[in-house]
């Protein structure tokens, strides 16, 4: 590949995923290159550099997707450490010797999975941030999905990963997504309560019955923050962390998740609009640091969350 290459959006390819399209074979051949391209600061829209935050954008027709592969500065190298916010593609919302909060963009997963091996994770940038000034590993803590933006929590050492780990087994974290949904929760404040098994070959949380040996509780509080025309922001408080736990829960009381494809069921009933994929957000998280004191972390809304956020207000 040349040092410097430009492709056009076909028609054909209008609405994929900025990632996607740079991942297809005649491109970078894997999601992996696509995310350490825009992770390094190697890609271009228009002339307008992207970063890896970037990832789940749609490509338009005609746009035209530079590759700066020998853009100088873009090899990979140590991010400075912070205990605020920091610039770049890896969004650190807290770090110090023991873990490190970072806010996940949506389009990577948490985590490295062996049924996914080419799909890119926080995990890998995290990793790479770490190796070149700690000479540490991440530990995961807890995950949230691959298409949620939001705060996750990694560890730097056993210990700190086992204290931690331990809260969110004993469910003491403070656990509060934003999540954009088709109607209004009636009442509008309350709780959802269901008795859930995730099926191992569907890959899916499914409702079942008290009586099911494989069931599991979840529980989730709501709150109805903002009412548009079709559809309503709402306030999810965990008090379970099942997989998927929101996506379902919401969906099995009639109101499906903007942008959902997989926790869906009959025709839609109100006009579907269009978002690149489930439209939620891990935005609060408070926990005990593994030294003892609180940490009260949030993550500001996205701008494709934001976006749509705004054309809902316009009515559109």
């Amino acid at each position: 590949m040349p040092p410097d290459t430009e492709w056009v959006v076909a028609a054909d390819e209008a609405g994929v995923r900025l990632d996607k399209f740079l991942a297809a074979r005649d491109r970078l051949s894997s999601r992996a290159r696509a995310a350490a391209a825009l992770e390094r600061r190697k890609v271009f829209v228009n002339g307008v550099e992207a970063s890896l935050a970037d990832a789940a954008r749609p490509v338009a027709a005609g746009d035209a997707i530079r590759l700066w592969i020998d853009r100088p500065g873009s090899a990979a190298r140590p991010a400075r450490r912070t205990r605020g916010r920091q610039r770049g593609p890896l969004d650190v919302v807290f770090e110090d010797d023991a873990l490190i909060v970072v806010n996940k963009p949506a389009g990577l997963l948490s985590v490295p999975l062996p049924r996914n091996p080419g799909a890119p994770s926080i995990f890998d940038v995290i990793e790479d941030h770490l190796r070149h000034h700690a000479k540490r590993r991440p530990l995961p803590v807890h995950r949230i999905d691959q298409d949620t933006s939001g705060l996750v929590v990694f560890a730097k050492n056993p210990e700190a990963q086992r204290l931690l780990k331990d809260q969110f087994k004993r469910r003491e974290p403070e656990r509060i997504y934003l999540a954009v949904v088709y109607g209004v929760p009636d009442p509008r404040r309350g709780e959802w309560r269901d008795i859930l098994t995730w099926d191992d070959t569907a890959l899916v949380q499914k409702a079942t019955h008290p009586g099911d040996p494989r069931g599991v509780e979840a529980i989730s509080e709501y709150r109805v923050v903002e009412v548009f025309s079709s559809t309503s922001l709402v306030e999810v408080r965990l008090r379970t962390g099942r997989r998927n736990q929101i996506r379902l829960q919401a969906r099995l009381r009639g109101h499906t998740l903007v942008g959902e494809t997989r926790y869906v069921h009959g025709p839609p009933s109100l006009r579907p609009i269009h978002f690149e994929r489930q439209a939620l957000h891990a935005f609060r998280l408070a926990l005990r640091h593994p030294d003892g004191r609180r940490l009260d972390l949030e993550a500001p809304l996205p701008p494709d969350f934001l976006d749509l956020l705004t054309r809902l207000r316009r009515g559109r």
